[in-house]
């Protein structure tokens, strides 16, 4: 556990590496972890290998899929007798997203970022700096190089 003062404008998360950033799936893990110590706007990094997809066809490869939009997913789920599989990482990302912008370094193609409703990154250090300088002056960022297994709290 790590207490923080503030909450960040920009934070960068994983997934903790080999072999928990096998798939997307996994990777809501460090968003969630990143996201405890966001600013409400703010801009969140998640590096995740995913070499293994989302998966593609799982059942929250499906969910994504089946909605046009974070929110779209969140009232889907609040949609009484609305059960599916692996909704908890649907819903726990659209809660992240709801929060902050959502960027994502992977071996995942644009477009399959682009499907789970999450912004494709290619350069993190372009995208921490671009980040930054949105949030202005006093910026501030903190880095969760180990995403999930470190729980940072305020």
């Amino acid at each position: 556990m790590q207490k923080v003062h503030r909450p960040f404008d920009v934070v960068v998360t994983t997934n903790s590496g080999y072999p928990l950033d096998l798939n997307l799936y996994q990777g809501v893990k460090g968003m969630s972890a990143g996201a405890r110590i966001i600013k409400p706007g703010g801009t969140l990094i998640l590096a995740c290998e995913c070499r293994e997809g989302v998966p593609a066809n799982s059942p929250l490869d499906k969910l994504l899929r089946s909605a046009g939009s974070p929110e779209e997913i969140l009232a889907m789920l609040a949609t009484p007798g609305f059960v599916r599989a692996e909704q908890w990482q649907a819903q726990i990302q659209a809660l992240v997203q709801r929060k902050a912008k959502v960027l994502v370094y992977s071996s995942l193609s644009d477009e399959v970022i682009r499907a789970s409703h999450l912004t494709p990154c290619r350069d993190i250090s372009a995208a921490v700096g671009q980040a930054l300088e949105i949030a202005g002056p006093d910026a501030t960022l903190a880095v969760l190089p180990q995403g999930p297994l470190t729980i940072p709290y305020l």
